[in-house]
């Protein structure tokens, strides 16, 4: 199954990140450069750059002229991931370009590539709230509370790892249709944000 290996790749992805644990360290991709194993590890990456950057914005003593240098980073890397996520989805529509929809097939909700988008944010959140379990420096309660949140997530990873592999077997034989909609993000283009177009 495809979720299989995106599962194991976003884990991989995660845990070298944890190594050094710096939103600067260079980017280490194992595998084999324009393969999908390769995007699937290098969108992950930037999912988990993204995490601290967020994290590290919300420093209430944070200097204001750092923060706006943080916020242009952090809307440059949800371009980078946006972009990486059509990529993917790019990589299905020619995985399946010769598959003949049935007539009554139907369309998603949201495209593969957006869901295993979510998969790999769901990796850091397990990440992350395994990591609040294991604190010594934490009340007895927030461990407990954070433990209940784990199981929650490592549910949803499941039900969405299962959800994903149909989608795509649906895709596959034809019950499923796929169209891949850029996402058009209009704050980023001079060309339609009111407030560069006017300057």
């Amino acid at each position: 199954m495809f979720t299989e290996r995106a599962n194991k790749i976003f884990r991989q992805a995660v845990t070298d990140y944890h190594q050094t644990d710096n939103v600067d360290a260079p980017i280490n991709n194992p595998h084999r450069k324009g393969s999908i194993d390769a995007v699937l590890y290098h969108k992950c990456w930037i999912d988990a750059v993204q995490w601290h950057l967020e994290d590290i914005i919300r420093d209430p003593d944070i200097d204001p002229a750092e923060a706006l240098k943080l916020k242009r980073r952090i809307d440059k890397s949800n371009q980078d991931r946006t972009d990486m996520v059509e990529d993917i989805d790019s990589y299905f529509r020619e995985l399946y370009a010769n598959v003949k929809p049935f007539p009554d097939a139907t369309i998603n909700t949201e495209s593969p590539a957006w869901a295993l988008d979510r998969l790999s944010i769901l990796h850091l959140k397990i990440w992350h709230m395994r990591e609040q379990t294991e604190r010594t420096d934490a009340a007895a309660d927030h461990i407990a509370v954070c433990r209940g949140k784990l199981n929650v997530l490592i549910e949803q990873l499941h039900d969405l790892t299962t959800a994903i592999d149909q989608l795509l077997d649906d895709i596959e034989s034809g019950r499923k249709y796929m169209k891949v909609y850029r996402q058009m993000k209009m704050y980023n283009d001079p060309d339609t944000n009111p407030v560069l177009y006017k300057k």
